[in-house]
């Protein structure tokens, strides 16, 4: 066995006494003897609190999701909740957790601290959505949630995510705050702990479950169509083995789609994802489960969400072959039914990410709307809800959205939400078909009116290099080209320095979203393209849009399928230049 290091052997050899049980100390013995290697990184690393929680390996060590560093990070964040005033903190925090392995472990133990701390805890009494303990809060007034997820990782992965009082996930000053209060528990034995009977802790009745289905539900827009129509619907529904299985089924029923197929195999919550080894719902091996029912069924459409149900993907038969709609296509059509059908008027709005295609800011401004851009992440499109809220004449929220699937319509939750998109996306598909129409159709028509916008990103995996390829974002940053694959720059947006210049007024503006590695290419021919490091994983991710008149090409078909070649070809070029 290949000698340890001295710092991971001292560290070991605390975690093979007291107070760790003996589970854990046989699983550290299992691991020296079979992966020592394993063992070097999960006990020389420590886990990091980051801008929304954690996300990582599960297994034992200081670097790894258990139940001591969980117990850990928990006092952490019951220390910060207790400098508030004991009335702001009375009503507790909401717990919620998905299929995972371990997560019903993890939620028990984030319960026993928080009560352990004289903090009430209000805990899901089995797996639910995402976006449920962000309403679940809001409806007991807690001052904080939090959900055990990894969302799409694989199944080795756990995550803790924390919410705050506004139903959003935490952002600063509370992000900041929370990591200093965590970095002050240098010990296990500082951890206050409860068990399970502790009558601080109670379960969430299925009432509110009730209450977050009827506020999806009075989100249907036309009410009478789904009432009489919806049965003549063919969905095909996919949880991926996931929590949305507790939701999703119920919100289409009781909204009136009752022509509900689930795929048999990825049905039941499962923490292994036997059908994929990436629970990802962008993936196409993800969906071929999924698109073997929709060919077979010649269903309508294919929805199918992540693990923890905040995303939401849908596909579609094309000329009889499955096709997936992007994040952009979808959150697209999505927005263009809720502006034809509502006709919002007064001061209303949306939010989108900067990497988020470009059509939500023209079909919110063409009828009269503003379009908000935030940094990548839903929680600060729940933060800008709450901003208005507090405002006098503040905006009425529309519909939000990020290019990886996220979607919200209405404010019965705060986050991403894959069950109101699944109803949202169900009611759509049926008011086409009912003129005759798929969702493709509506696309080409959108994109006759406003150009046909393509999307697309490419991962460089830093998993071995991840300082150099942050380097390189800095050399980029301080030495910016004059073009990008042959073609001029007219502006860059650096949101670490909060600057913008414009080459062709030769100015310099202020960014007014928080600072971030983030850097914006805007090209001469309306192409775009981000490079930003990801905030999960090592990797660095290149995005890229690129816009073309229909009139340009033979047919619809032609165009998307010339610019998407394009589009790849210079984000490849851009790697390329780059990162080498």
């Amino acid at each position: 066995m290949k000698k340890l290091s001295q710092s991971a052997e001292e560290i070991v050899k605390q975690w093979l006494k007291s107070p760790y049980d003996q589970e854990t100390r046989n699983e550290i013995k299992e691991l020296m003897k079979n992966q020592p290697e394993e063992i070097e990184t999960a006990f020389t690393t420590e886990l990091k609190f980051g801008t929304a929680g954690l996300r990582a390996k599960m297994g034992p060590g200081p670097g790894r999701m258990n139940k001591y560093t969980i117990r850990i990070v928990t006092q952490g964040l019951a220390d910060y909740i207790k400098t508030f005033p004991k009335e702001q903190w009375s009503s507790g925090v909401a717990i919620c957790y998905d299929c995972r392995l371990h997560s019903r472990e993890f939620a028990e133990e984030t319960a026993k601290v928080l009560a352990g701390n004289h903090i009430p805890v209000h805990l899901v009494p089995e797996l639910r959505p995402t976006p449920f303990v962000s309403f679940a809060l809001r409806y007991y007034k807690c001052i904080a949630g939090i959900n055990i997820t990894a969302s799409h990782n694989p199944k080795e992965y756990n995550g803790y995510k924390v919410y705050w009082s506004d139903g959003a996930q935490i952002v600063s000053p509370h992000d900041r705050e929370i990591v200093k209060s965590i970095e002050n528990v240098t010990d296990i034995n500082q951890v206050l702990l409860t068990d399970l009977n502790d009558p601080l802790i109670s379960f969430i009745p299925h009432s509110i479950e009730d209450a977050y289905l009827d506020a999806v539900c009075n989100l249907s827009i036309n009410k009478d169509l789904i009432q009489n129509y919806g049965k003549d619907l063919k969905i095909i529904y996919s949880p991926l083995n996931g929590a949305g299985i507790t939701m999703i089924p119920k919100a289409l029923k009781q909204c009136g789609f009752n022509n509900v197929k689930i795929v048999q195999e990825q049905k039941h919550p499962d923490g292994t994802f036997p059908t994929t080894p990436y629970p990802n719902p962008e993936t196409d091996k993800a969906l071929e489960l999924g698109w073997r029912d929709l060919k077979k069924d010649q269903a309508d459409i294919l929805l199918v969400s992540d693990p923890d149900s905040d995303r939401l993907s849908c596909s579609v038969l094309c000329n009889g072959q499955p096709k997936r709609l992007t994040g952009n296509e979808l959150g697209t059509l999505l927005l263009h039914y809720l502006v034809t059908e509502l006709k919002p008027e007064g001061k209303w709005a949306t939010v989108t990410t900067i990497v988020s295609t470009e059509l939500v800011k023209k079909l919110t401004e063409t009828n009269y709307g503003t379009c908000f851009e935030v940094l990548t992440g839903f929680k600060y499109i729940g933060e800008k809800i709450h901003q208005w809220e507090q405002m006098e004449n503040g905006f009425n929220f529309l519909f939000g959205m990020e290019e990886s699937l996220g979607y919200l319509h209405g404010t019965h939750a705060r986050d991403k939400d894959a069950t109101i998109a699944a109803t949202l996306t169900a009611e759509l598909t049926l008011n086409l078909k009912k003129h005759g129409k798929t969702l493709l159709n509506q696309l080409y028509e959108i994109y006759t009116e406003f150009g046909i916008h393509r999307e697309d990103q490419l991962t460089v995996d830093a998993q071995t290099n991840m300082p150099t390829c942050v380097e390189k974002i800095e050399s980029l940053r301080k030495s910016p080209p004059k073009t990008l694959c042959n073609v001029p720059i007219i502006s860059i947006e650096d949101y670490l320095t909060s600057k913008s210049i414009d080459y062709k007024t030769n100015s310099t503006n202020k960014l007014d979203l928080p600072k971030a590695n983030v850097l914006i290419f805007r090209l001469e021919d309306q192409s775009k393209f981000i490079i930003r490091p990801s905030g999960t994983e090592p990797k660095i991710k290149i995005y890229g849009q690129i816009v073309g008149s229909a009139q340009e090409f033979p047919s619809m078909e032609d165009g998307i399928h010339t610019l998407d070649k394009r589009l790849k070809s210079r984000l490849e070029e851009i790697n390329k230049e780059v990162f080498g």
